[in-house]
């Protein structure tokens, strides 16, 4: 797929060979700004009457730069559609809808500015260590926007089989990324929790006062209520616990594996995880090679060093890997499957722009690279702009 005239900052999706040979399914280029995945889906789905599970995609893209993937739509419109910020292409039809194994990699191109000549200085620095130890393949913080302010993830309590609570942390707790009118109902659901009724009729239309409804005539029902959240939504919720455990995961394995002098601390959104300044050759080569499986009570690990690690990292959240599974609604699970540890970007450019424009007397600067599908490049951006203290 090429570019043509994108602005600034951009990721697009480099894919396999998505067949593109005639089928049921029609395939679009979706381009948006300003809008996260879910939303851009639930828009479309909107905007043409489709149900959200004919709808294919691949990837979850930042809501903070200008991306763009591909979607497949079953039995789709064969034109075009575009709104402020997003626009469908139609490309083609297909024999299958498209999915997340159809990307290779992500392509990214991102404008730094408000840079001192310091702070560029350091970032030209890093270039040569990046190319050759490469960054933790952690997830970064927009993978766990669903977390409120308690910091609590609502797939541990869901795990534990406490469903009221599990139910609380989606509908009631308050979270940063709350729209006003998402704020309000939040807190009249926490104001009037428990008194179902008169929470109902203090509430507008919308999925939570559905819910309250439900509780209305069941007030103790609460795996049954938690159950009629949409499907998509909850398994965010489960990707977004089991990142945050894979990343305490890595953190761990670099700590046990990496000389201290050769590490630094970076907080990220959940926990400060080692970042590493360079590796041993023996270093180099034990995680170059290690892939790190998805925590879930699905993975049948053999006793051993892995297996430890998970425990004691499990342990310390208070669940062991035996009780990371849902038991109801049974539509949800945790995923299946393996992350690099270590990844290293691929055909880094670092380009000098001249002067920022948008801030007097300092830089910007220009970067390309491409990444491993799910690496986010925001960690790479913390590694070229935070230095060891």
């Amino acid at each position: 797929m090429k570019l043509k005239s994108l602005p600034e900052d951009f990721e697009v999706e480099e894919l396999s060979d998505f067949p593109m040979d005639g089928g049921p399914f029609a395939v679009y280029l979706l381009t948006k700004r300003s809008l996260g995945t879910p939303e851009a889906i639930t828009a479309i789905s909107s905007r043409w009457n489709f149900p959200r599970r004919v709808i294919g995609y691949g990837g979850l893209k930042d809501k903070h730069a200008i991306t763009r993937q591909w979607v497949t739509i079953q039995r789709g419109p064969r034109r075009d559609f575009r709104e402020e910020s997003l626009s469908l292409t139609y490309q083609g039809q297909a024999n299958r809808p498209f999915g997340p194994q159809d990307i290779v990699a992500n392509r990214f191109h991102i404008v730094l500015r408000n840079l001192t000549e310091e702070s560029l200085q350091q970032i030209l620095s890093v270039r040569e260590s990046l190319s050759t130890f490469g960054i933790p393949n952690y997830y970064d913080d927009q993978r766990f926007g669903s977390l409120g302010e308690s910091g609590e993830f609502i797939g541990r309590p869901w795990c534990l089989g406490n469903y009221e609570r599990a139910l609380w942390l989606a509908i009631a707790e308050p979270n940063s990324h709350d729209r006003p009118n998402d704020r309000d109902e939040k807190e009249i659901i926490r104001r009037l929790w428990g008194d179902w009724v008169a929470c109902k009729n203090s509430l507008r239309k919308s999925s939570s006062r559905s819910i309250i409804t439900y509780l209305v005539d069941h007030p103790e029902r609460f795996r049954e209520a938690f159950a009629l959240q949409r499907q998509d939504m909850r398994s965010l919720w489960l990707a977004a616990y089991q990142s945050d455990l894979w990343n305490r995961c890595l953190a761990a394995k670099l700590t046990e594996s990496v000389d201290a002098s050769r590490l630094f601390s970076v907080q990220l959104a959940t926990a400060k995880v080692p970042f590493i300044t360079e590796l041993s050759d023996e270093e180099s080569q034990n995680l170059n090679e290690l892939n790190l499986p998805l925590p879930s009570a699905r993975l049948h690990l053999d006793a051993g060093p892995i297996l430890d690690l998970y425990e004691k990292v499990l342990g310390e959240q208070g669940l062991s890997l035996r009780e990371l599974r849902v038991k109801y609604p049974r539509d949800s699970f945790f995923s299946k499957g393996e992350r690099q540890a270590i990844i290293k970007p691929r055909s880094l450019k670092m380009t000098r722009t001249g002067d920022d424009d948008l801030n007097a007397g300092r830089h910007r600067m220009a970067l390309e690279f491409v990444l491993p599908r799910g690496s986010y490049a925001t960690i790479l951006i913390k590694r070229l702009t935070l230095s060891p203290e």
